[in-house]
């Protein structure tokens, strides 16, 4: 059987904008792809203008984290992370009786080890209406699996995509209220009603090559893009925006319980106020 792995070359370029000279900034990127099982690094680096020192370690989550201090004077701050990696397509799904049941997932064991992972946060706390939904989700079926397909079913037709609808800050609840929101929103929303129906479940962050039919050698203009991965008695990653499994199209670079804990880029500065900040992503199938 021959597998049809994509090589996908990404460059992401971010920064900060100041209304004057800022004396000071010490930063954190993430914005570097992992090597795991289903995607392999051939190249990353990450640059920093003006010129700083970097080093790199893996975060409490197992994301990988640049960090650097720019003590020269500047009144604008550019990162541009750059990475080749290999991705493979999607594994089959569980089917719809696969995976551990409600029961076993509800062992103290089950809960004390994802104890972190089935809490709600800031982003992905719900009300009572979306309880509700999330009980009666799990209500009408026999596995967690199937219950957290459907889910996403559920918000994919619910919710609309749009551009610009939300913020950074927005929450579960208000995205649902509204109806709309980006793919960040749709994650969180997605999230906070596995965690309600005890399964636990972590936010992705990553990239996504808009294109299935991709031609080889096209640069495309991208973004960051946010999935979710549910545990059954392993880790199942779900695209809820797109409707689709994870897969050649999809590059990790971080997990965590939302997004606070994989932004591209955060830091604090001694200076005047910043006036913006801009995100350029690009993706080119190499292979």
């Amino acid at each position: 059987m021959t597998v049809s792995s994509w090589r996908l070359k990404i460059q992401h370029r971010t920064g900060f904008t100041y209304a004057g000279k800022v004396d000071s900034s010490y930063n954190e990127a993430r914005m570097s792809p992992r090597n795991e099982t289903r995607q392999a690094v051939l190249d990353a680096r990450v640059e920093v203008w003006p010129t700083a020192r970097t080093y790199r370690y893996e975060d409490y989550w197992g994301t990988i984290v640049t960090a650097f201090d720019v003590h020269s004077a500047h009144e604008s701050l550019q990162v541009t992370a750059t990475a080749t990696v290999e991705t493979l397509p999607a594994g089959d799904l569980l089917p719809s009786t696969g995976g551990v049941g409600w029961e076993e997932l509800a062992t103290p064991a089950n809960v004390d080890r994802w104890h972190e992972l089935l809490l709600p946060t800031p982003r992905t706390a719900i009300d009572e209406e979306l309880t509700e939904l999330a009980e009666s989700v799990r209500a009408d079926h026999p596995t967690p699996h199937a219950a957290a397909m459907a889910l996403c079913e559920l918000i994919r037709a619910e919710m609309k995509y749009e551009a610009g609808a939300t913020g950074v800050q927005t929450d579960a609840v208000q995205s649902w209220r509204q109806r709309k929101g980006v793919c960040q929103d749709i994650s969180h929303l997605v999230v906070g009603l596995l965690r309600a129906m005890g399964t636990p479940a972590r936010y992705v962050s990553g990239y996504l090559h808009p294109n299935p039919e991709a031609a080889v050698g096209e640069t495309v203009v991208g973004q960051s893009h946010a999935w979710v991965e549910w545990w059954v008695g392993r880790w199942t990653a779900f695209d809820p925006t797109n409707g689709v499994p994870v897969g050649e199209r999809h590059v990790v670079v971080g997990r965590g319980r939302e997004y606070a804990d994989v932004p591209p880029l955060k830091g604090v500065y001694s200076g005047p106020p910043n006036t913006g900040q801009g995100v350029e992503v690009s993706l080119t199938r190499l292979r």
